[in-house]
């Protein structure tokens, strides 16, 4: 058993518990067999690895979602004033930006983290680059100035 699956096993034991309600022994042994079931499932499909438990993303992750909920506040307060300023604020723009993020999580992780703040949307990924679409060429030139491909590369650290 190596790491990836005992993370699995208390995620699904924890899930299990939140949401039965009931510690009953009959109960709680039905979980632990579920859970069991569910694990063997999973080595037997080789779906257990770095990608389905990032692990390794965990001892950062408070401070990338604190990070990130704070860019969030800003888009949103960004999109209301372009909003409220009327269609002439607007200048919508695409454009594609390297991904320097080398694993697979990182690259979902930096397109998603661009589509979670207001006014950029990744719309695809290919190649290390990242296809986007902004509401406004400031909004790109943020982008470009790469402080969220940062703070993705401290997470993955």
């Amino acid at each position: 058993m190596n790491k990836h699956t005992v993370s699995l096993f208390f995620i699904l034991a924890a899930l299990w518990l939140l949401n039965s309600g009931i510690y009953t022994p009959l109960l709680l042994s039905l979980g632990v067999v579920s859970v069991l079931f569910v694990l063997w499932l999973s080595a037997r499909m080789g779906i257990i690895d770095d990608e389905s438990q990032p692990i390794h993303l965990s001892r950062n992750l408070p401070a990338y979602y604190f990070w990130l909920a704070k860019k969030i506040v800003q888009s949103n307060i960004d999109v209301v004033i372009l909003i409220w300023r009327g269609n002439k604020a607007i200048s919508p723009c695409i454009a594609s930006l390297p991904i320097g993020q080398q694993s697979e999580i990182g690259k979902v992780i930096y397109a998603n983290s661009i589509t979670l703040t207001p006014g950029t949307v990744a719309m695809n990924i290919e190649n290390n680059t990242v296809l986007i679409h902004s509401l406004t060429v400031q909004s790109m030139q943020e982008l470009q100035q790469n402080d969220m491909a940062r703070a993705v590369d401290r997470l993955e650290m």
